[in-house]
């Protein structure tokens, strides 16, 4: 549940001039911020990378969580994915457009 005065993580997501970090809740109404990572577009669904800005038990301080943008209950939310076989298309697409701007990666 966010703040009142907290914009919606996912309209600070999809903004693309916007690289804010993002404040989620878990299930006991715990605050954690994630860093913007990337943004990516798979087969009409939308997925987002984005990295725990401080520790979260079992999460490395380098990794990084793909989020899934899906509609539960009439409203978009973000529901971290933990299909492994969407995980890689997404780090591959993720790591496909990194070398377009020519990062290596």
């Amino acid at each position: 549940m966010a703040e009142k005065n907290e914009k919606n993580p996912i309209d600070v997501i999809l903004d693309e001039n916007n690289n804010e970090n993002v404040k989620l809740y878990d299930e006991k109404n715990n605050c954690v911020e994630f860093e913007q990572i990337a943004v990516i577009p798979i087969d009409e669904k939308v997925y987002v990378i984005m990295r725990p800005v401080s520790g979260i038990e079992g999460i490395a301080e380098d990794e990084a969580l793909v989020f899934g943008i899906e509609e539960v209950d009439e409203e978009d939310c973000l529901i971290v994915v933990d299909d492994d076989s969407i995980v890689d298309q997404v780090f591959t697409n993720y790591y496909e457009l990194l070398k377009a701007e020519g990062i290596e990666v």
